[in-house]
């Protein structure tokens, strides 16, 4: 039996003082959240353990987020940050990597100005220093970096990466959204690498505030043609999920446009690609 994982959520206290992106107009969000706080979410949809993924470009976070998870059982890995084009990335990498919980890195390539920041030659040895650590790439990007990602996977064939929410579609513009065949079509040659792997997160926010499961069934479909149940990973994106009708909702709509998948499948979708793709330790669960 897999236990069922989250495989993307945030934890943040705002007296942190990091979070360039939040402030007082996303009210909902605008407070601190911990794993008290997910706790009643987790047991009411059946969820073990979770991946708690970094939410500020700051190193400072990434210890913060450490911390939390060794007094955390339920944390069962931390996503950090790492200045990957810094002289030190790889020394600072192994550092993190005593860790037992550290499981990779998420750069904020959604936020960069350069499209191509993680071509960058000064990237490389970072990059190698995730390989060689066995550490994860969660690639938070938009459509427009898909290309880009195809060429990091063609320079990089043993990284383990990871597109967060889909890469981000938009959703909000409506049935057959003018990028929409180019972003299949990105997913499909992506999904052609076996080590490229895809969160089912994060759908819910890029839709229109009052979306309906038809509004995200053609890309979860899109996204599961072009990675297949084994490659990818169902996430909650909480607490940003309740910018998009919440926990509970994306939960149940989730498993709803899933539902033509077999037992087997559905345990990968749901939990065993997660803890394969990051190497968790289940048996740390409460």
């Amino acid at each position: 039996m897999t236990a069922r994982i989250d495989a993307h959520q945030h934890f943040w206290k705002l007296a942190r003082g990091d979070y360039r992106w939040l402030g007082p107009e996303l009210a909902p969000l605008y407070r601190d959240f911990g794993p008290q706080d997910l706790a009643p979410l987790r047991a009411r949809h059946g969820i073990a353990g979770s991946v708690v993924v970094q939410a500020a470009d700051t190193l400072a976070e990434t210890e913060f987020l450490l911390k939390i998870a060794g007094n955390e059982p339920s944390v069962l890995g931390v996503v950090g940050w790492v200045e990957l084009e810094s002289r030190n990335a790889p020394d600072t990498l192994a550092r993190l990597a005593q860790h037992p919980k550290f499981v990779g890195v998420r750069p904020m390539l959604q936020d960069l100005a350069d499209e191509r920041w993680i071509l960058r030659e000064s990237v490389a040895p970072a990059l190698h220093a995730l390989v060689e650590l066995d550490l994860a790439f969660d690639a938070l990007v938009k459509p427009r970096h898909l290309p880009h990602l195809v060429t990091l996977v063609e320079r990089h064939p043993e990284l383990r990466i990871v597109i967060d929410h889909g890469a981000k579609p938009d959703i909000a513009a409506g049935p057959g959204w003018s990028g929409f065949s180019a972003w299949v079509s990105h997913l499909r040659t992506l999904g052609r690498q076996p080590l490229l792997h895809c969160k089912l997160s994060g759908l819910a926010t890029e839709a229109r505030a009052d979306w309906t499961p038809e509004d995200l069934r053609p890309h979860v479909d899109a996204l599961l043609g072009a990675f297949g149940p084994e490659r990818m990973m169902w996430g909650s994106d909480w607490p940003v999920v309740e910018l998009g009708g919440g926990y509970d909702r994306w939960a149940s709509v989730s498993h709803a446009l899933v539902a033509p998948l077999n037992p087997a499948e559905r345990l990968a979708l749901f939990g065993a690609t997660a803890a394969g793709f990051y190497g968790l330790e289940l048996n740390t669960l409460p």
